[in-house]
């Protein structure tokens, strides 16, 4: 017997089919509509849509009216894609609230892979913050707790296996935002069975590549990647430059699609979580979601391109 969590899941994959092929027209019904793009938890088997959503700064507003209605309208453009994965963290402020006030906002609702962190040091202290962020997010249960920053995380990622046992967790795992972290999140990637981790990667800042992913691939750890942008760093270099015909051959509408598309080259590499609070971005974003990927020979084009710019 399908669960409610599997029920939802089948309807939205049959309602982006549906919308997929609807936007064809008379004219296009022989066409084939978009590929959704998805990869397995290698823990699981569990499949993923490749773009989900962070929420780092860009949720972290007030419950006013004008900023509730546009991250409302930023969420209805992921569902509206297929996106799923959403991710946050007491850190970032008011952002958990604000998805969970909107996700309940919503109708009808939509399936989500709600993923957050715990960040805070002390066993009674991780459990209190977690318990609050299922409240703050308004879900029953949480797909991923990840520790946040490596804090405390021997204390968290105790309390995490022991959840994920019982069945109050789905998946658990670990994140960095900071380079200077590397060396110690490799140790307890080789160390720990986790199902995820999380850390920086885009085509400017490449590190990653050298052990995290490779390693990640090996012991069967789910990626999920931040700062895809490097903080929006990376528009400053193709402003108003003229996409390159290897973006045109994978799809790609915009700069943010080719950098996304690109990451998503990589076989290590899980889901990119891209923040906005513009629909317009997000609409965007989701794009990516869609459509064929770079192999390895136009992945090295890319870079040859922004290393150009």
């Amino acid at each position: 017997m399908l669960n409610r969590r599997q029920i939802l899941q089948l309807a939205a994959s049959l309602t982006a089919a549906g919308a997929a092929a609807g936007s064809l027209g008379a004219a296009g019904d022989t066409a084939r509509a978009p590929t959704l793009n998805q990869r397995a938890i290698p823990s699981s088997g569990e499949e993923l849509p490749v773009i989900g959503m962070g929420t780092s700064r860009t949720f972290d507003v007030p419950a006013d009216d004008d900023s509730v209605k546009q991250l409302t309208e930023v969420l209805r453009a992921f569902f509206d894609a297929s996106g799923s994965v959403i991710d946050s963290s007491p850190m970032y402020g008011e952002a958990e609230s604000r998805v969970g006030d909107i996700l309940q906002s919503l109708e009808p609702q939509r399936p989500v892979f709600a993923a957050t962190k715990v960040w805070t040091t002390g066993k009674q202290q991780g459990i209190e913050q977690m318990q609050e962020s299922a409240r703050r997010m308004a879900v029953d249960r949480f797909d991923l707790i990840a520790v946040h920053n490596l804090q405390d995380w021997r204390t968290h990622l105790a309390t995490l296996k022991d959840w994920k046992a019982e069945g109050k967790v789905r998946y658990f795992g670990i994140t960095t935002s900071h380079g200077r972290n590397h060396n110690e999140l490799l140790e307890i990637m080789r160390k720990e069975p986790l199902d995820f981790v999380q850390f920086s990667y885009n085509i400017d800042n490449r590190g990653a590549e050298k052990e995290l992913l490779p390693l990640a691939r090996e012991r069967g750890i789910a990626t999920m990647i931040n700062r895809p942008y490097q903080r929006g760093s990376l528009f400053g270099k193709s402003r108003d430059k003229p996409l390159p015909d290897v973006a045109t051959d994978l799809g790609c509408g915009s700069w943010g699609q080719f950098y996304l598309k690109w990451i998503l080259g990589h076989p290590a590499v899980t889901c990119v979580i891209p923040a906005t609070s513009k629909p317009h971005h997000m609409r965007d974003n989701m794009q990516a979601n869609f459509g064929p990927l770079p192999d390895p020979a136009q992945r090295a084009e890319m870079l040859r391109v922004f290393a150009a710019l």
